[in-house]
Formats: structure tokens, sequence, C-alpha cells
């Protein structure tokens, strides 16, 4: 398996390139049609590989990619990888070392706008498995492989609910695999387990009709400012906790064996704080660790607040309105909708008289994902990066969120991460990098994945 690898890494990589050319941002519309180019690559890419069905999917957006592989046993299991093939704009350009779109090689490294997040990490797993074939002598995988690469999870994934519902049934799967998350480092390889969940509100209060002069009617009438800086300084309570109604009720909290798990990373909270914008103090809900909180923690942040005078000099009114933009990120088991009514009536019990309240949400926000680390298909994919990397595999989740909470809900199997992204890969920013050597041992690991699939999920 190895050996394949690694006399065919050369073309790998030149694959790799070309596709890393075509400037796909999906943010921007002036690069739709670099999109579309994106997708019929990977097409031709794949049925080059040998993928008996490979077709581009439209959608109202931008196109995604499926691809099938049968299994010779019908009855085999079947897992669908799920990965994106547009990428983050480019700006500030100016801080690029090279062009972002002409993927270059600096050591061990590969610098390019989608190097890691996520066209390297996808097309890893089109080596791994003429891999598996190769070395196994089989002309088809141990377990039917299907394969649906996005074109819009950069821009929040608008169309891809619409686009799972109306294939639900060529998509159906026994496990989903991910390829678009990191490892803890180079040396230290990892799984996540699991990404927070999303919701989003913007507050505003409303007081008179008018600015008014604070002389004549400041301290006789209500302030909305004051009411908002009363509503968002009792979000949380002395120990960190959030102070909604219900909030903690549906969270699937930490088990010890998770608690120990994270305890073994090689955690380093002082340099933890200085990537974090020189922070000067951890801090969050009582009784966890920073890990943990970023990890397995719901929170509520306050992201802006507004209202009255804030040009230069003075002006002494009472304002007639005040707003903030507050985020919740979501662990397993939380509801975004749920949490949204829970602010409400939060803001309804608290807000003084002759204040009006209004809510607003952004969107529907994004379910928490969560794969249980003593899960079949978690310890299969374990077992094949532990045979890749030849040491033990710990675990991790990540703080952020994206779309693999709709995949599992609405296509009913459950996520497993393979991936070998790294946190120092400078995903979304200037210089986007991928560890070469890396992406080898990603293509390792999914080449031992469908045996450990086929054998765990049966």
């Amino acid at each position: 398996m190895r050996a394949y690898i690694e006399a065919n890494a050369a073309g790998f990589f030149a694959d790799l390139k070309e596709w890393l050319a075509i400037p796909s941002v999906s943010g921007n519309p002036a690069h739709a049609d670099d999109v579309r180019r994106s997708a019929a690559w990977l097409a031709g890419h794949l049925r080059g590989v040998g993928f008996p069905t490979v077709e581009v999917w439209e959608t109202p957006g931008l196109p995604a990619v499926f691809a099938e592989w049968p299994a010779e046993d019908s009855d085999a299991p079947v897992a669908l990888i799920y990965g994106h093939h547009d990428v983050q704009p480019v700006e500030p350009l100016e801080e690029w070392e090279t062009d972002p779109f002409r993927p270059v090689e600096r050591g061990e490294q590969l610098i390019g706008r989608g190097a890691s997040d996520d066209k390297g990490q996808v097309l890893f797993h089109s080596l791994g498995l003429r891999a598996a074939l190769a070395a196994s002598g089989r002309t088809a995988p141990p377990v039917t492989v299907k394969m649906l690469i996005e074109g819009e999870e950069e821009s929040g994934s608008p169309n891809l609910p619409d686009l799972l519902r109306r294939n639900a049934q060529r998509l159906a799967c026994d496990v989903i695999v991910i390829s678009d998350t990191t490892m803890w480092a180079a040396d230290v390889p990892s799984m996540c387990t699991g990404m927070r969940g999303l919701t989003e509100v913007e507050l505003s209060l409303y007081g008179p009709d008018t600015d008014l002069h604070s002389g004549s009617f400041g301290g006789a009438v209500p302030n909305p400012l004051h009411a908002m800086a009363s509503l968002l300084a009792g979000l949380h309570d002395e120990n960190g906790r959030v102070a909604l109604p219900g909030f903690y009720d549906d969270v699937i909290g930490l088990t010890d064996e998770e608690r120990r798990l994270f305890a073994r990373l090689p955690f380093d909270e002082a340099e933890w704080l200085r990537t974090a914008g020189n922070s000067r103090a951890a801090w969050g809900e009582a009784g966890y660790t920073t890990l943990e909180r970023v990890w397995a923690r719901p929170t509520a942040e306050v992201n802006g607040m507004w209202g009255g005078h804030t040009g230069p000099g003075g002006k002494t009114i009472v304002p007639r309105e005040a707003h903030a933009k507050i985020s919740f990120r979501l662990v397993a088991g939380q509801d975004p909708e749920k949490v949204r009514r829970s602010f409400e009536q939060y803001v309804a019990e608290r807000t003084p008289p002759g204040i009006r309240a209004e809510v607003r949400a952004h969107s529907d926000g994004f379910r928490a994902c969560f794969s249980p680390i003593d899960s079949p298909a978690v310890q299969a994919a374990r077992r094949a990066m532990e045979r890749a990397f030849g040491t033990e595999v710990l675990f991790t989740r990540e703080g952020g969120s994206g779309p693999e909470a709709e995949l599992t809900e609405i296509l009913g199997a459950p996520l497993v991460f393979v991936a070998v992204g790294l946190d120092s890969d400078r995903i979304h920013a200037p210089n986007e990098k991928v560890e070469m050597p890396l992406l080898l041992k990603g293509a390792e690991s999914a080449a031992y994945l469908w045996d450990e699939l086929a054998a765990a999920l049966r």
C-alpha cells in the first residue's frame, strides 16, 4: 500500500497543482465559472481513477460532484466521502508570498489556496482508493464508495440541504467520511469527533421616538443603551455559565474517557493564548479546561454593540435605540431554534418597562455534529490511521461549525473524520499550505479505511 502511494506521489501532486490552479472562490460571483471548471476537473479526474459513475450535480447556485464505485458484494456497507471543491477568497492579496493560484512547493510544503482546505484532502482519497485496489488485486473496493464534493461550503452551503433531500436515495450510506478538519500536530495524529453548531441573533431595543436631551429627560425615562448593557452583562453568571433558561438542558456532556484523552494532548496554554491575539488570560465556564471549553461546551458571545452618539465630540442624549449582535456556539444535543426561543424568553423577562425589544435571527443556524469515540466506524477509522502513522491516534473536537450536522441528520448515517490538515496550514488566510507527507499519510489511511469499515460495519 505504502509502496504504491510513494511510487505515485509525483503524479498525485501534479494533479493536485493542476486543480489548485483553478480559482474556485464560491463567495465571489466573478468566479462562478471557475467553480464550474473545478467541478468539471474533479469529475474528469474521478473518471480517470476508475469510478464507474461520475456526475456533476447542478444546484440553484454552484455545482457539486457525485461519484460512486460499487463494491463487488452487493450486501457490503456503503461509505460516503464528503468534502468541497470551492475555496475561500484570497484577500488581502498583498500578504501572499506567492500567487495563490499558482501552487508552488517549498521544501515539503505545497502552498496555494485550497491546498489544505479542502482540495488536497479530497484528492488524497482518489490516491488511497487506487492504492487499496492495487495492493489487494481487486477491481472494486470492499465497501461501496460514494463521493459528494460540493461547491458552496465556503459560502455557507446554502443549497446543500435541498441537494441532500432531493438525492437522498442516491446518497444512502452506512457512514459518512469527512476529510475537512485538522489533526493536533504532524507528530501527534488525531481524529476529530465533533464540531460545534451555531446560531446568530441581532437584538434591537427601542425607547423614545427620538433622541432626547439628557439634561431635560435623563434619569426620568428608560435608556435603551443602559437596558442593552444590562441584558448583555447578564448573559453569563459568576461561573461563566450562560444564563438563558434551559440552555444546558439538552447538552450531551463529555465522558470521562474523552476528558482523559483530551488531557493527554500536549497543550501549552501560554502558547495558545499568544495565538489568541496575545490574550492575557484564559476565561470561560468554571470546571472545564480551555480545550474542553473550545471543543465541547456551548457559548454566548457578544459580537458587536452600537447605539447613540459614537462620532467625535460630545452629544449629551438619551438615545432612542440600541443594537447588538450575539452568536451562540452549540454542542451535541442542542437545537438552534430552541436556543433562539430561550434567548427571546430571556430578553422578554429582563427588558424594562418603556423599552421595546426585537430579536431577529440571521439564519436557521447549524446543529452540532458528534461521533462517539467508541462507535464502530470511529474505531475502524482510528485503526486505519494508526496503521498509516504507526502510532496511537488521539481524539480532538473542533470549535468551528459546518454543514456536517445536515449530512448526518438528512442521510441518517454517522460521521467519521479522517483528515490530516494542521492548524498551522493557514486555512482561510494568506499563504495557505499543506504538508505533503501528511497528504500521503492521508491517502494511506484512506487505503486502509475501506477494509476496516467493511469488517466493522457488517
